[in-house]
């Protein structure tokens, strides 16, 4: 497997893919982080703790997204945490894309919680972001929902991102799967 690289290929799939079981076990690793930074920051003032969490998040999609996503410390955890099971091999392109955003997401709360650690004022807005957070990682987790997953035909009909050669197929077939 090249070292700069998103997704495995699997004999007869003419596409990359990720095991939904490992990305499920991923979102589920991070939604408890960010649960612990939320409570600090939320019920005990304890703003570090939001810049600790975030600045973890950013690194780890930053690694998944720019590197190689079998490097990114919670696919580490959660692979180690299905192991055994079955791999329930889905698309790697849109988990791709869902990544990216998550580095957005993530980024942007670390970049506030800076200012936060200054000036208690910015709370509001870095508290907003981690509340979204926290609801992408929910529905991600325990429904199987992958926003950005559900975000890229979008990005692709926006003309945002190219469109790939080869649509993969999505958690429980949930999207719209045609080659081009």
């Amino acid at each position: 497997m090249p070292l700069f690289e998103f997704g495995e290929s699997v004999p007869g799939l003419p596409y990359k893919t990720v095991d939904e079981r490992v990305m499920r076990g991923s979102a589920g690793i991070m939604l408890v982080l960010a649960a612990i930074a939320m409570v600090n920051g939320f019920v005990l003032q304890n703003y570090i703790a939001v810049t600790t969490v975030s600045a973890f998040l950013m690194g780890n999609f930053l690694i998944g997204v720019g590197v190689n996503l079998r490097f990114a410390p919670t696919i580490i955890a959660a692979k180690w945490m299905v192991q055994g099971q079955t791999p329930i091999p889905i698309g790697a392109v849109q988990k791709r894309f869902a990544w990216f955003l998550g580095l957005a997401l993530s980024t942007a709360i670390f970049s506030l919680s800076l200012l936060l650690l200054g000036d208690a004022s910015w709370f509001q807005k870095v508290c907003g972001l981690c509340l979204g957070c926290i609801a992408l990682l929910y529905l991600e987790t325990a429904f199987g929902i992958c926003v950005g997953c559900k975000l890229y035909p979008l990005a692709i009909w926006l003309k945002l991102i190219p469109e790939p050669k080869v649509r993969p197929n999505c958690m429980g077939d949930s999207c719209d799967v045609k080659p081009s």
